[in-house]
């Protein structure tokens, strides 16, 4: 027999918690610079959450991203596209990164100085969460991966099927799910 496999979750209030650390520090950020890694950083907590994204696939994203609409296709583990659905948060987050990014940088997401920036790697991210974790003054232990269990049992919680939580994941499994 297996023993049973223990989830890793976020409540509700910590993870508004986490939400507002990189805002709280964009308000005290005393340059341009910082203020830009915050509201990136906001934007990268939103969107792992609003849509469960894999941190490898929120890594892959390019800055020519459709705000318009609702919903926007990420290539997955085995190069498989799946479409996934964009908050209202996440997308007005983004939008605001963007709008204040001055760089011609294809991806999406980037780390480094104004002169030198490079894609941001699910590394980076995972010491970007680690750090907000940390300033919302949250004791468990919460990795991008959390955010994406959360964003599944999120919606179970809230009536969605099986079937189409497993293909907002991208799983191939339903055991996965």
């Amino acid at each position: 027999k297996l023993p049973e496999r223990h989830i890793d979750l976020i409540t509700s209030a910590e993870l508004d918690r986490l939400h507002k650390a990189p805002r709280t520090a964009y308000i005290k950020a005393e340059n341009e610079h910082k203020r830009l890694n915050y509201l990136r950083d906001a934007a990268i907590l939103e969107l792992l959450f609003s849509t469960g994204l894999r941190v490898s696939e929120l890594c892959g994203l390019n800055a020519d991203i459709d705000l318009s609409r609702e919903e926007m296709s990420v290539r997955g583990k085995g190069e498989k596209v799946r479409v996934v659905f964009i908050s209202p948060a996440a997308k007005e987050a983004v939008r605001e990164y963007l709008k204040d990014r001055k760089d011609m940088e294809e991806s999406l997401f980037v780390e480094g100085r104004p002169n030198k920036l490079h894609r941001l790697t699910p590394r980076d991210v995972q010491r970007h969460v680690k750090r907000y974790v940390a300033m919302a003054g949250i004791t468990s232990v919460v990795t991008p991966h959390t955010l994406r269990h959360s964003f599944a049992t999120d919606l179970l919680n809230n009536g969605a099927d099986i079937r189409s939580v497993q293909q907002l994941l991208g799983h191939s499994s339903i055991t996965t799910t």
